[in-house]
C-alpha cells in the first residue's frame, strides 16, 4: 500500500468521524439515538431536534467539508502555478476582491441582499459579484506575473491589491447605511451555517464541479514544476493551464466566499500540512490529499467554533488563525527551500 493510499484512507475516516461529530456537538445537547432517528427519518421525541440537526447542524458539516476541500485547493494551486510558498486567496488578495464584490451588493443595496436569502436578488447576485471580484483580482495577478519574475514582488503586487480592495470596502463601510454596514460585518467574520438547508444542492454543485475540475490539472501541474519552457516542450499549453487555474481558483472562492465569509489561512496553511505529511511535491497524490485534508481541517474548526451551553458561536476567523499560523511560522522557520522542487 503507498504512503499516499494509506494517508487517504486515515484522511477519510477521520473525515467521517468528525462529520458525526459535527453532528452530534453543539450548544444545544441531542441525546446521539434521537440523532440516529433523526438521520433516519424515524422521527424524533421533540421537533427542535429535529429543526437543529436537519435544518443547521447537517449543512453547516457539508459546507464545512467542502469550503475546506475548496479553499485548500485552492491554496494548492497558487502556490504552484507563482512556486511561492506563502501563496494564497487571501495573501495575494483574491479573497479581498470577492469581499469587495458582496460588499458592493450588500452595502451597495443598504443590506437588502445577502447570501441567505436563496432568490435571484440573493443567491445570484451576492454569488456573481463575489466571482467577478475574485475573477478580476486573479487576472490582474495573472497579468503581471507575466513580466514581474520574481515571486517576492508578484506577492507583493497580491498585497497591495487586496489593500486596494480593503480600502475600497471602508469607504463603502463609511457611506453605507447601518443595516448594510450589520450585514457585512456579520458575513466577514466567517461562519459555516451561511448556506441553508435549501442552498446546499446548488452550494455543493458548485463546489464539487471546481473541485472536479482542480483534479484534470494534476498533469499539467506536474510539469508546470520543472519550469514553463519544459511543461511546453512536454506539449503543455501552459496559457491554456493558467486560464484554467483563473477560473477554477476564482469560481471556488467566489462560492465559498459568498456564503461563508472570507475565510482565513485554510487555503494558506492546509497545502503545507499536506506537503509535511506525504514529503512530496507529485500532485497526483499531494492534490486529493490535500482537498481530504481540508475537509479535516474545516470540521475541526467548525468543532472548535461551537460553545457550550446557550453562548452562541465563536466567528470562524477567530478559530482557523489558530491552526493555520503556527503552520506558516514554521514552514517560513524552517526556510523550505526546495518546496517546489
Amino acid at each position: 500500500m503507498g504512503k499516499g493510499l494509506k494517508y487517504g484512507i486515515v484522511l477519510g475516516a477521520a473525515i467521517v468521524l468528525l462529520f458525526v461529530a459535527n453532528l452530534l456537538w453543539g450548544s444545544v445537547s441531542i441525546p446521539v439515538r434521537e440523532v440516529w432517528h433523526i438521520l433516519t427519518g424515524q422521527g424524533s421525541t421533540k421537533e427542535s431536534w429535529r429543526f437543529i440537526v436537519v435544518e443547521s447542524r447537517l449543512p453547516q458539516a457539508v459546507t464545512a467539508l467542502l469550503s475546506g476541500s475548496s479553499m485548500a485547493v485552492c491554496g494548492l494551486l497558487l502556490q504552484t502555478a507563482f512556486k511561492n510558498p506563502l501563496a494564497g486567496p487571501s495573501i495575494l488578495g483574491i479573497n479581498s476582491g470577492a469581499s469587495l464584490g458582496v460588499a458592493l451588493v450588500m452595502m451597495g443595496a443598504g443590506g437588502a441582499f445577502s447570501a441567505g436569502v436563496f432568490n435571484l436578488s440573493g443567491f445570484l447576485s451576492v454569488l456573481l459579484a463575489a466571482f467577478v471580484g475574485a475573477l478580476l483580482v486573479m487576472a490582474l495577478i495573472l497579468f503581471f506575473s507575466t513580466f514581474v519574475r520574481s515571486n517576492v514582488l508578484l506577492l507583493i503586487i497580491g498585497l497591495m491589491i487586496g489593500y486596494l480592495a480593503n480600502s475600497a470596502i471602508s469607504l463603502l463601510n463609511f457611506f453605507a447605511t447601518a443595516e448594510g454596514v450589520q450585514s457585512y460585518f456579520i458575513w466577514g467574520m466567517g461562519n459555516f451555517g451561511g448556506v441553508s438547508l435549501d442552498q446546499l444542492p446548488a452550494f455543493s454543485i458548485v463546489t464539487l464541479i471546481g473541485l472536479g475540475c482542480s483534479l484534470l490539472l494534476i498533469k499539467p501541474l506536474n510539469a508546470l514544476l520543472l519550469g514553463e519552457r519544459y511543461a511546453e516542450n512536454l506539449g503543455v499549453d501552459t496559457r491554456r493551464v493558467r486560464n484554467g487555474l483563473l477560473l477554477v481558483t476564482g469560481l471556488l472562492t467566489a462560492v465559498t466566499t459568498a456564503f461563508c465569509g472570507p475565510i482565513a489561512f485554510i487555503g494558506l496553511a492546509v497545502p503545507h500540512l499536506t506537503r509535511l505529511l506525504l514529503n512530496t511535491s507529485n500532485h497526483r497524490s499531494l492534490l486529493p490529499l490535500t482537498i481530504l485534508m481540508g475537509a479535516v481541517v474545516a470540521l475541526v474548526c467548525n468543532l472548535l467554533c461551537v460553545l457550550p451551553g446557550e453562548r452562541g458561536m465563536i466567528p470562524l476567523n477567530a478559530v482557523t488563525p489558530l491552526i493555520g499560523a503556527p503552520v506558516i511560522i514554521y514552514v517560513i522557520l524552517k526556510g523550505n527551500k526546495n518546496q517546489f522542487n
